[in-house]
Parts: structure tokens; C-alpha cells; sequence
């Protein structure tokens, strides 16, 4: 597991509650940084979750050590088997810093270290879910819980959003806000590919050369807002959606969709891996997720580069990139009736939805790509690094 060849390179000790083959936006940010940050070697540490996955492997740059016995429990153990997994690494390793992603479990452990070895901490705040629900799940943990904000010495923020929510657990620290990046070249297909995937799954899915595919890809759980937009399509007559993702309300949402009779014209495609994401994009012509809360929301970037109008809600990092009639359109959440007159603009309105779409590939090209993004996280690391 350890590098053979000796080198000058600060090393990094990453805390985070899962990482691949788990994928979500935490996980896709930390592969793109880590291997866009040259001049530093990473370990990560976070909990094993599933029986088989490897308790150590490298993915990418980074060397990975999973703790547990493979179950759901090793999550609520992280705190301590993190810490003490992560003072045996210490042993072997001069870790230059602390970088704890998200304010989950990993980052409790995180919080452990620095307070054991003094040694500079960065947190990262990635967090989807709604922050109320995050301080309702704390509970009478909540003053251990907000020691992670006060112990940091620099807090990354992909949003805004979640910016203030630092400031209010009460961070002490400089808060800086810089956004995930987006994987352009992964995102952004030829015209001669993007056109040869858009006719094959087209194909696939049945569609008519007038009839258009809304597109939705994350976690099948309720901040997602997938009910609402299967609601939405109901009332749209022409109109196809492809759900991607899978999670726990999967046989619900079926369900639905066959219930209010469009069994036909909703897709459930399950898992698809990130790299997999972009040919599904090219097929579609709108991409929405009505979510119900988002820390960011880095799949309608990546949406946006790939070419497609998106229709969202204003929820949590969301405003700070889409602006309404300009970027995108956006949507009262939990509504579906103005979910779907929000996508009917778009199918209807041509020329909107190519002004937007040009708006949100240069926004993407101007301010979230890797190597924007990367100057700026490499900044943060060598000021408290």
C-alpha cells in the first residue's frame, strides 16, 4: 500500500464516511482533487460498509484503508475505529494535515486527531441532506457535533449555503466557498459521439423524433424529489423520463409510476456509473431534479456542460449557479404542476432553451472547471498545510 519511492511530498490524511466503489459527490470530488493535486500523496480512511469491499486498496492517488467488518454498523463506529486506525498510520507517517470531508462521522474522528496531535485540520462541507435534519439526527450530541466546526482551522464550503450553516454551528476559522469541479472533458461529448449515443438510446427507449426524455440521476431517497417529478411527467402527454440511481424508495416510485398509469413512459436504469452518466445525458433533452434540499448540486452542472436546459428548485447551494430564465428554469419545490409547466417552457421554447444552455456550458467553462477549481483548493492546502 505504501509509496516505494521516497519523495518530498507533504502527505494528507483524509477522513470521509464512504468512498468508492460508493459514489456520490463527495466521493467524485475527492478522486478529481487528489488526482489534480500533484504535490501531495493522500491516505484515506473511512468505514468498510459492505463485506467485499477490500480493507485496503489505492484508488487513483490515494491510498485507502476501510475500518469495520463490512456492515452498516462500522459507519457509527468510524469515530472511534477511524481515530485509532488513524494514530497507528501516524506511526509510519508524518502527516503534514488533517482533511475531513463532510460533517459526518469520519469528520468526528478527524476532530479526535487534532485534538490528540495538533495537527492543521480542513473541513469540508459537501453535506446534501437539509442542515435542520442534520442537527434534529444530533441531538443531544449536537455541542460534541459542533466541536468539529470549532476545531477546524480552515472550512471549505461548496455553497453559500452551507457556508452560513458554519457560521452558525460556530466556526471560529476563515470559511472560504469553492464548489466541486466539474469533470468537463468526461461531460462534454463530441458532436460526432454525443450524436451516435443519442440515436442508439433513443432506440432503446422507444422514443418518437417529436417526443421528448427529461433525464434525473441520483439517490432514489426523498430529498431528490423523484415523486414529485414522476408526478410532473403525468401531466405532460409526449414526454419520457429516464430515472438513474437506485437507493430505498425504488419499488415506491415503480410503483407510482404504474399506479398513475405511465408505467410506460418512466425508465427506472438503476445504477450507472459516473463515468457511464455523460452517453445517458446526450440522449436526453432536460435534465430536473426538483430536489427538496442540495448542498450543491453538482449533477446539474454536470448536466449543464453536457449540453442540456436544466428546470431545479431553489434549495441550498442550488442559486448560486442557476439563475432563473438565464442559466436555468426553476421550479416550487414539492410542486409538481409548476415542475411540469417549468419543463413544458422548455419543450416548448426553442430558442429558451438553447439560450440556456449556452449560458450554463460558459458558466461551467468560467467558474467550476478542474482546473479553476484545483488553484483554488491548492491555495487553501498550502496556507494551512
Amino acid at each position: 500500500m505504501e509509496d516505494k519511492i521516497l519523495n518530498n511530498k507533504k502527505r494528507v490524511l483524509i477522513f470521509t464516511t464512504a468512498y468508492f466503489p460508493l459514489t456520490g459527490g463527495a466521493e467524485v470530488a475527492i478522486l478529481d482533487l487528489t488526482n489534480s493535486l500533484k504535490d501531495y500523496d493522500f491516505d484515506l480512511i473511512c468505514a468498510r460498509l459492505r463485506n467485499e469491499f477490500k480493507p485496503e486498496e489505492k484508488v487513483g492517488r490515494v491510498n485507502v484503508f476501510r475500518v469495520g467488518r463490512g456492515s452498516v454498523l462500522d459507519k457509527w463506529l468510524l469515530p472511534f475505529t477511524g481515530f485509532f486506525k488513524a494514530l497507528d498510520l501516524a506511526k509510519k507517517n508524518d502527516y503534514a494535515g488533517i482533511w475531513a470531508v463532510m460533517a459526518s462521522y469520519g469528520a468526528f474522528a478527524a476532530r479526535f486527531l487534532k485534538g490528540k496531535t495538533g495537527k492543521p485540520f480542513l473541513l469540508t462541507l459537501q453535506e446534501g441532506t437539509p442542515v435542520e435534519q442534520i442537527e434534529k439526527k444530533v441531538g443531544l450530541l449536537k455541542p460534541i457535533f459542533g466541536s468539529v466546526f470549532k476545531k477546524a482551522d480552515y472550512i471549505q464550503a461548496i455553497s453559500h449555503y452551507l457556508a452560513r450553516w458554519a457560521k452558525k454551528m460556530g466556526a471560529r476559522c476563515p470559511i472560504e466557498v469553492v464548489p466541486n469541479p466539474v469533470d468537463i472533458d468526461n461531460f462534454c461529448l463530441s458532436l460526432e459521439k454525443r450524436q451516435e449515443t443519442r440515436t442508439r438510446l433513443r432506440r432503446q427507449f422507444v422514443l418518437e423524433q417529436n417526443e421528448k426524455l427529461v433525464i434525473t440521476h441520483g439517490r432514489l431517497v426523498p430529498k431528490n424529489g423523484v415523486a414529485d417529478l414522476i408526478e410532473a411527467i403525468k401531466l405532460l402527454p409526449g414526454v419520457k423520463l429516464a430515472v438513474l440511481g437506485d437507493g430505498p424508495l425504488e419499488v415506491q416510485l415503480k410503483e407510482q409510476a404504474g399506479r398513475l398509469g405511465i408505467g410506460d413512459r418512466v425508465f427506472f436504469l438503476g445504477f450507472i456509473r459516473h463515468h457511464e452518466i455523460p452517453s445517458y445525458l446526450a440522449a436526453a433533452d432536460i435534465f430536473c431534479r426538483p430536489s427538496l434540499s442540495e448542498g450543491l448540486g453538482t449533477s446539474f452542472l454536470e448536466a449543464m456542460v453536457a449540453g442540456l436546459p436544466v428546470v431545479a428548485t431553489p434549495v441550498g447551494g442550488i442559486v448560486d449557479f442557476l439563475k432563473h430564465g438565464q442559466t436555468g428554469l426553476l421550479a416550487r419545490p414539492g410542486d409538481p404542476k409548476d415542475i411540469a409547466e417549468k419543463i413544458k417552457m422548455l419543450c416548448d421554447d426553442e430558442s429558451l432553451a438553447k439560450e440556456i444552455i449556452k449560458n450554463g456550458e460558459s458558466l461551467i467553462k468560467k467558474e467550476y472547471s478542474r482546473e479553476i477549481v484545483t488553484e483554488k483548493i491548492g491555495k487553501i492546502f498550502k496556507r494551512i498545510f
